[in-house]
C-alpha cells in the first residue's frame, strides 16, 4: 500500500490536548489558571517585549556595540597576482575576472595586491592595483590602462 499525502496524521499520542483552564479546582488548573497571583502575567494583554527585564536595562543594551559592517564591502574585490596567472585573457578586466570566478557577481571594482608571483605579461584594464603589484606587473612585461578617469592604479598620480 502507498503512502497518501491526504492521509498523513501525526502518532495519536505525539500531540498534547490542549490545556483547559479555569474549570474549577478539581481539574487541576481552576481559579488563577496557572497564572499565579496578581502581576503583569496574570492580567489579560499585559506582556512585554522579549528582553524585557521590569524597567532594568536590558542585557542586550548593557552590552559594548562590537565591530562595523562595512556596506560597500560586497561590492568590492581583491585579486592576488598568482590568480592572474589562471586567466587565459591577454586584457583583463572585471567581466574576464568575473567569469573566471576569481572576483564575485556583485564586484563593481577590483583591486590587483600584491601576493604570490605573476609569470606572464598581463594588461589590465579598468581595474586598480596597489604599487607594490603595479611594480610586479611592470617587471612582467604587462601593463595598466584606466577604463574612464575614475579608475587609476595606485601610485599612478
Amino acid at each position: 500500500m502507498t503512502m497518501q499525502l491526504n492521509t498523513l496524521k501525526p502518532h495519536p499520542r505525539s500531540r498534547k490536548a490542549r490545556l483547559r483552564v479555569g474549570r474549577g479546582a478539581s481539574a487541576g488548573q481552576g481559579k488563577t489558571c496557572g497564572r499565579g497571583v496578581k502581576g503583569q502575567r496574570a492580567r489579560k494583554g499585559g506582556y512585554h517585549k522579549v528582553g524585557f527585564e521590569g524597567g532594568q536595562m536590558p542585557l542586550q543594551r548593557r552590552m559594548p556595540k562590537v565591530g562595523f559592517r562595512s556596506a560597500i564591502k560586497a561590492t568590492r574585490a581583491e585579486v592576488r597576482l598568482s590568480e592572474l596567472n589562471g586567466i587565459d585573457a591577454a586584457v583583463i578586466d572585471l567581466a574576464v575576472l568575473k567569469k573566471a570566478g576569481v572576483v564575485s557577481v556583485f564586484a563593481e571594482q577590483a583591486k590587483v595586491v600584491l601576493s604570490g608571483e605573476l609569470k606572464k605579461a598581463v594588461t589590465l584594464k579598468g581595474i586598480g592595483a596597489t604599487k607594490g603589484a603595479l611594480e610586479a606587473i611592470t617587471k612582467a612585461g604587462g601593463r595598466i590602462e584606466a577604463a574612464d578617469a575614475k579608475i587609476e592604479a595606485a601610485g599612478a598620480k
